[in-house]
């Protein structure tokens, strides 16, 4: 059967190892699951590309979600709502928990995020022992930059253009311990890929002990060749994290698709999982040496679950994820990918012959996906975000870098295209005519 077709046994198969019980048992959620799987089915016989087209196919996944359409919404990189079915699974974790809590959340409910830990570990394509659940990408991410062991001296390498909690991260251990950050300048965007590779091996020195790259930058949507980089880095001895809290769930990849050591995400971005819900990827062989950030005994140092003691927190999230999961494997990842490519080109399409307008972000397929960042020349980008939703409703998020300015455009699956159409009429309106008086 073809990777883009859905194969209906193993997919309730994934439902009933535990991660979709309660969930089939509710008439309402077996309804939206069993609406998505036909669907799906009806489609099965179409490539992910020509799926991406189908909007009878869409229009059952934009009636899975429950958002307003009273506002446009293209900033769903920072968040993304999630499909009703894990909004109620949320709700119902979380009163089962409220249920003699102390039992109910510890013995019954906190044990069966074991099944989630597999979920996660098949879509990534690793091993279940190598995936930590933690609350956020930004979590996943200084679990590593602070846990990993370096002496004065010793040298990480990222770019201008990396996430700034995480810069902020790097240049705390360089103020406190005396490491040397150092940053290098892409282009925005590259002409072609390979710059970006070039760029961090021409970067690396003697002292470079560890390479943080976005898998995705979050400010243009740029996607880095990854793999090309941490090939390069291994031959050169220097290990790489792998920032995807952007890419995880938007287009199809697996850990062999990257070759990294570690990798950090969110899961409600592109997963639609429940919001505070991440993924922490640490290689097996390499989970001893990385410290967490809550203190671990010692019978934990080389078990992944040593990255999760973040104290008393709630199970429902973490629960909930698998509903999110079931969600994604029932559109299909490489379908979802196919469409999320065809909204942003969609948009990007009709805005690229207009005068003034500029894009920071390549129309390369293997360069985007569903995040772009477009610019107005000469007019204010914050300005025209403020007007965009004030005015209109249209929701975007407006980027400035010391390098460059625009705005971030981020559809997603439950976009439809006559709100698109909108988006594009206001943006050739203002690139003719510039910003209006509120």
């Amino acid at each position: 059967m073809p990777t883009n077709q859905i194969d209906r046994r193993k997919f309730l198969a994934f439902a009933g190892k535990g991660l979709g019980l309660a969930a089939l048992a509710s008439p309402t959620v077996a309804a939206m699951l069993e609406s998505t799987n036909s669907a799906a089915s009806a489609i099965a016989h179409l490539t992910p590309e020509q799926a991406a087209k189908e909007e009878d196919f869409w229009f059952e996944i934009q009636r899975a979600f429950s958002v307003t359409r009273g506002i446009i919404n293209l900033n769903n990189g920072g968040v993304s709502p999630s499909p009703k079915i894990v909004t109620e699974a949320m709700v119902r974790y979380s009163w089962q928990q409220e249920d003699a809590t102390a039992y109910t959340m510890w013995q019954i409910l906190e044990p069966q995020t074991e099944t989630v830990r597999t979920g996660l570990a098949e879509l990534f394509g690793c091993d279940r022992e190598e995936i930590a659940i933690t609350r956020n990408a930004s979590e996943s991410l200084e679990t590593l930059l602070l846990g990993f062991d370096l002496k004065p001296g010793d040298e990480i390498l990222t770019t201008t253009q990396d996430y700034g909690r995480m810069l902020m991260t790097m240049r705390q251990r360089e103020q406190r311990e005396g490491i040397k950050l150092n940053l290098i300048k892409i282009p925005v965007p590259p002409k072609n890929i390979n710059e970006i590779t070039t760029a961090f091996e021409r970067a690396i020195t003697p002292r470079t002990r560890l390479i943080q790259i976005a898998h995705q930058i979050n400010l243009t949507g740029q996607i880095t060749p990854v793999k090309a980089v941490c090939d390069m880095a291994r031959k050169h001895g220097v290990e790489t994290i792998v920032d995807g809290a952007h890419s995880f769930a938007q287009f199809h990849f697996k850990q062999s698709d990257l070759g990294c050591d570690y990798f950090g995400t969110s899961l409600h971005k592109w997963l639609y999982a429940p919001k505070g819900t991440g993924m922490l990827y640490v290689k097996r062989d390499k989970i001893e040496k990385i410290w967490p950030l809550f203190a671990a005994d010692k019978k934990s140092q080389s078990d992944i679950r040593k990255f999760e003691e973040i104290g008393t927190h709630s199970a429902a999230p973490k629960l909930a994820i698998g509903e999110a999961l079931l969600f994604h494997g029932g559109i299909g990842s490489q379908r979802k990918e196919a469409r999320l490519r065809y909204l942003s080109r969609y948009w990007m399409d009709r805005l690229k012959d207009v005068p003034k307008v500029h894009f920071n972000t390549s129309m390369d397929p293997k360069q985007m996906c569903a995040i772009a960042n477009v610019q107005v020349e000469g007019l204010d980008q914050g300005k025209i975000g403020t007007y965009l939703f004030e005015k209109h409703h249209i929701l975007v998020t407006p980027i400035v870098h010391e390098e460059f300015q625009g705005l971030r455009v981020t559809p997603n699956v439950y976009t439809t295209l006559p709100e698109l159409d909108r988006f594009c009429e206001v943006m050739v309106s203002i690139a003719r005519k510039g910003i209006p008086a509120i």
